[in-house]
């Protein structure tokens, strides 16, 4: 693979959308192609596994979960991921597998191991170059999005929202690749820190157009 895959992770309302997008702004500005993609989501099938996942009108078992995740991260990685980095791009997602992992191991209770051969069998050994893990409190990512409707996962009571964000932490930890960036400071701040890891990690200097692969 020629390219780079920057994977953003955190629990509900950390913010990672709002830097994933600054961060895909700045990296353009660089000169380098970005392609910016989502999971569940990025390809049409993806999205259809999306509305239902997020759907409040079904509860739905977290094996069962497990499995409609990786159905979605197959295709994202055939269809989008893969090309692009073949093609040398920078791919920015918006969550990875460290997702399942954190709210279906984590919170759901799902074991571990199984998720890990649905998540080979998935990617096919992609791996992101870079993780980002935005961290917050559950309590303040649900301060920030009071007022927006909230989907099937964001209603799961704050015990479970809080094991996500322990097991975001402790799959963080034991990867060299994945960086734990404070989401609790200013939204410039964020955005700084998390120019700092890109450029520190895959070789991208503030005042340089390229990208040292």
């Amino acid at each position: 693979m020629k390219g780079k895959l920057i994977a953003f992770e955190g629990v509900e309302g950390c913010g990672k959308s709002t830097q994933l997008q600054l961060l895909a702004a700045y990296l353009r500005s660089k000169g380098l192609e970005v392609v910016e993609t989502l999971e569940p989501g990025g390809t049409p099938i993806g999205q259809q596994v999306r509305s239902l996942l997020l759907s409040p009108d079904y509860e739905i078992d977290p094996v069962t979960e497990t499995f409609l995740f990786s159905a979605s991260r197959r295709e994202h990685c055939l269809q989008v991921i893969k090309p692009a980095l073949e093609a040398g791009k920078v791919v920015i997602t918006d969550r990875f597998y460290l997702s399942t992992m954190a709210y279906q191991a984590y919170g759901g209770n799902v074991d571990l191991a199984d998720i890990r051969a649905m998540t080979k069998l998935a990617t096919e050994g992609i791996e992101p170059d870079l993780w980002l893990i935005v961290d917050i409190e559950p309590e303040e990512g649900f301060r920030r999005k009071k007022g927006d409707k909230a989907d099937r996962i964001e209603q799961k009571d704050l015990d479970f929202h809080r094991r996500v964000r322990a097991g975001f932490r402790e799959l963080a930890e034991k990867r060299k690749s994945a960086v734990i960036i404070d989401g609790m400071a200013d939204k410039s701040v964020v955005e700084v820190r998390i120019r700092k890891a890109v450029s520190v990690r895959l070789g991208i200097a503030e005042d340089r157009p390229t990208l040292n692969f």
